[in-house]
């Protein structure tokens, strides 16, 4: 069996690359051929009408990347991948994600979609402000639909401070939610496989109304409750995922909340504090899917 993990061309820390060499470390033990190729070995090439198929007798494709078009080109030329191109381009939109989770009955903060605008020099306007403050209250959480390890997420306490934050953001696609104050600087993050858990973190930074352990969070092992688990393991069925993370907040009444999915979680640190094998699991998954 053969396969190739694909990560990004401009891929160089650590952490960027830990899921591809892990995921291979565990492929070699099951006697795969694993070649980790980034992107731009495998830049999207149409000549005489015809997409460039850049590869030879690969069996499956574990795309650790976010670029679309490679993603739907891979799919376009039938090689099997793990997550599907619908799944990784859903879970990349922050809000995309809680339009298709939407409907289902997954517990979510409530969202108020951004209203994108083309004019630099139009500024953003008040009657859309007005509208989130009503429904929001302050202090409101604002995010960029693309990012991730916390970055593009701001916090305004004040109609002052949305207003500077909106006019930054308002050229990208974004959306406002709802501030959840009993897990401000707090949540839990699940890994899972096969559309089951396999092990979940509370992540807590004391310094910072964002929980990512990239920016100073610190996370130990925790248990789920089977009603957490639930939720979940429906949030990976909904959106078709081989493999997610998915970020909890819990609010007052300790219902768990669907804030984020990130289709290609990095779990080194995971790994670390919980001493569960993801790259283990997640690979025999694939040997398996592969086989069957």
């Amino acid at each position: 069996m053969k396969g190739i993990i694909v990560v990004n061309a401009y891929a160089q820390t650590k952490s960027e690359l830990n899921q591809a060499i892990r995921l291979q470390e565990e492929f070699k033990n099951l006697q795969v051929q694993i070649e980790i190729l980034p992107t731009d070995k495998i830049a999207v090439i149409i000549n005489n009408g015809k997409l460039k198929n850049h590869f030879n007798e690969i069996d499956f494709c574990i795309y650790l990347d976010k670029d679309k078009h490679i993603l739907h080109a891979l799919d376009k030329l039938n090689i099997k991948l793990f997550n599907c191109e619908n799944g990784i381009e859903i879970c990349d939109d922050k809000l995309l994600t809680h339009i298709y989770l939407a409907n289902n009955g997954i517990p979510m903060p409530k969202t108020i979609g951004g209203v994108l605008c083309y004019y630099p020099h139009v500024k953003y306007k008040k009657s859309i402000l007005d509208s989130v403050e009503e429904q929001l209250g302050y202090p409101i959480i604002i995010k960029e639909c693309y990012g991730s390890c916390g970055k593009g997420v701001y916090l305004a306490n004040s109609r002052e401070q949305l207003e500077q934050i909106a006019e930054n953001v308002k050229l990208k696609p974004h959306l406002f939610q709802q501030f959840i104050k009993e897990s401000q600087g707090a949540d839990i993050r699940v890994i899972l496989v096969g559309k089951k858990c396999v092990g979940a973190m509370c992540r807590q930074n004391t310094n910072d109304f964002r929980s990512n352990i990239e920016i100073g969070g610190v996370g130990k092992k925790a248990e789920l409750k089977q009603s957490y688990i639930e939720i979940c393991e429906k949030v990976a069925q909904i959106l078709n995922l081989d493999y997610c993370g998915i970020d909890l907040l819990i609010d007052k009444n300790n219902t768990p909340l669907v804030c984020e999915l990130n289709s290609n979680a990095f779990f080194g640190m995971f790994e670390q504090i919980t001493g569960i094998n993801v790259a283990k699991i997640y690979a025999q998954y694939i040997f398996d899917s592969v086989n069957n």
